[in-house]
């Protein structure tokens, strides 16, 4: 059992994400074996009956590592997901369902040796196997479509900004072997943007629709005070469907101008979620507009990216050129 607690919806909400334009979704993540087996394929039949294309996931690795190719007026684009925060039996093998694994090792070192208790630097590298496996992916989709598009589950949650050290090595490797876009989840909090060789990298998105009424007796739980210390000032608000961090109601969602020549564009859309887990685009003249770019901009100076987003209209250009 996933140590974060289980996850699950009903079934109807299939037809929610069919309604609202979603034709592709990455079921890659630290929840898609919550319910078992039955519970994992029941998921990916309610998608598919909705037609949605479901990635990332299958009943063995070979089938979670398969690109879905999907076109559109002439161009096809390359979906490809993984992820990085894996509970135990989580990820697909040779005989196991599951999802498409982006592992990583993690490293404590004491930075003052001669001085117990004091903290450790953290450092984290890239499984090499599961790295390996997807830059061959990134290649063969390459050779399949016009744009291939990473979604990459990863991260350290609710901390603000922070990256670690292997989202980086993973990414540039992506990029490397030929993937034009990448987007990153998991974390519940924006993080900051990078370009690399001209190619956007999102490296969390933050949260967007996440309805997660909260009791007394979760919020009281040793659990849940644990998770409070990763980010200051975050109390949990039992009148609110929305219990994240206050700053987690900051958000984005990515658009992009694709062609069969590639990403001609890349945009990110402030929105801010409210009390009852409701996200809302913004309007430039919004205040609300200013201090999600703002944010966006502060996470990552604080990690060294130093993107550029430009102001036009509702939306904020990532400025792609190589400078």
């Amino acid at each position: 059992m996933n140590s974060h607690g289980t996850a699950r919806a009903a079934p109807a909400t299939a037809g929610s994400l069919r309604r609202a334009g979603f034709d592709v979704v990455s079921w890659a993540g630290n929840h898609c074996m919550d319910w078992g087996a039955e519970g994992f394929f029941d998921t990916i039949g309610a998608l598919a009956g909705e037609d949605i294309t479901v990635l990332g996931v299958g009943p063995d690795i070979v089938a979670a590592r398969e690109p879905r190719v999907v076109e559109r007026a002439g161009t096809r684009i390359a979906f490809l997901a993984y992820c990085s925060i894996l509970p135990a039996d989580y990820w697909a093998t040779e005989r196991r369902p599951g999802c498409a694994p982006m592992r990583a090792h993690t490293v404590y070192e004491p930075t003052e040796p001669d001085q117990p208790g004091t903290p450790c630097r953290v450092i984290t590298y890239p499984h090499r196997d599961d790295l390996a496996a997807l830059v061959t992916d990134v290649r063969r989709a390459r050779e399949q479509a016009d744009v291939v598009v990473l979604s990459l589950h990863w991260g350290i949650h609710f901390v603000p900004a922070v990256l670690a050290d292997y989202q980086r090595d993973v990414a540039h490797a992506a990029i490397d072997a030929g993937a034009d876009l990448i987007l990153g989840h998991h974390a519940h909090i924006l993080k900051g943007v990078e370009v690399f060789r001209g190619k956007a990298i999102f490296y969390s998105l933050g949260n967007f629709a996440m309805d997660l009424p909260m009791t007394a007796e979760h919020a009281a739980s040793k659990g849940f005070r644990e998770l409070l210390k990763l980010h200051p000032g975050w109390e949990p608000d039992l009148g609110s469907t929305y219990n994240f961090p206050h700053d987690s109601r900051k958000t984005v969602a990515v658009r992009c101008r694709i062609s069969r020549h590639g990403i001609g564009e890349v945009a990110v859309l402030p929105a801010y979620i409210d009390r009852s887990s409701r996200p809302e685009f913004l309007d430039r003249a919004d205040p609300r507009f200013a201090e999600v770019a703002a944010y966006l901009r502060d996470v990552g100076a604080d990690q060294g990216l130093s993107t550029h987003l430009d102001p036009d209209g509702n939306a904020l250009i990532v400025r792609t050129e190589e400078s």
